[in-house]
């Protein structure tokens, strides 16, 4: 049975490099009894300035970074570049860097195929959620649809959606592994995310918020809300599952 920690820390900042510090440590324990290992990020402010804290820390030396495979929970359906897209920012926080001088290698960087019509690239949601589907079954153990995450890091917005999967949304209920996501209330109005399924099958979820707009939703959420109101509440993790708040995010809980 999973279980659910909550862990508030006093500001973002603090947050950020606490969960930097956290998922460095992660990395090393699981390395330290199998490889490869899985990571999936998440974008946002604070999921960025985790990247950026995980690239400033000296813990980042002791990780093996050539067994570690990185994916994204979601992705904004935009060119490759485009600053909006989770891969350009976290490509500038960390990973161009891990790659120029850790050894990650660049293939180990599974991102979600940009809008486009050149080589690994989609000219729609759909062909980018099929083309990402295919890439995590690849790496897929036995009948598996995807990888058993080790960790798989999610933001949450203040209206309690995480990945891409919106309150009252169509993609909520979505089947297999990834999803073409379309009239997103947030822009860009299309996008590609993991479905439940897909986030339910990591060992560990960690949930990261910040600011008091996300205070009602994350009370929500804690207290097993309905899903249609409040998504958040579907990221639960096989083995843990990690809500990651600052003191202004945690203030809506009795």
């Amino acid at each position: 049975m999973s279980t659910r920690l909550v862990v508030v820390h006093p500001d973002p900042t603090v947050l950020a490099e606490a969960a930097a510090a956290r998922l460095l440590t992660r990395i090393l324990d699981v390395q330290s009894v199998r490889s490869p290992v899985h990571v999936v990020l998440t974008g946002g402010t604070v999921g960025i300035k985790t990247l950026a804290a995980v690239a400033g820390s000296p813990l980042r030396a002791a990780v093996d970074w050539s067994v570690v495979h990185l994916w994204w929970g979601d992705e904004r359906f935009l060119p490759a570049g485009d600053a909006d897209r989770n891969e350009t920012q976290a490509r500038d926080a960390l990973l161009d860097d891990l790659v120029a001088s850790s050894g990650l290698p660049a293939g180990n960087i599974h991102a979600v195929p940009a809008r486009g019509d050149g080589p690994g690239e989609a000219e729609t949601a759909e062909d980018a959620a099929t083309a990402y589907a295919a890439e995590l079954a690849g790496f897929a153990a036995g009948d598996a649809a995807t990888p058993s995450f080790d960790v798989l890091l999610l933001g949450m917005g203040p209206d309690g959606h995480v990945a891409s999967l919106f309150p009252e949304h169509p993609a909520l209920g979505a089947a297999g592994a990834v999803v073409p996501v379309h009239d997103s209330p947030k822009p860009p109005p299309d996008r590609v995310s993991l479905t439940f399924a897909t986030i339910g099958h990591a060992r560990e979820v960690w949930v990261v918020a910040a600011g008091s707009e996300k205070a009602a939703q994350a009370a929500a959420a804690l207290a097993d809300g309905p899903v249609t109101q409040v998504p958040a509440v579907r990221a639960v993790g096989h083995d843990r599952t990690l809500w990651l708040l600052d003191a202004a995010a945690a203030a809506g809980r009795d």
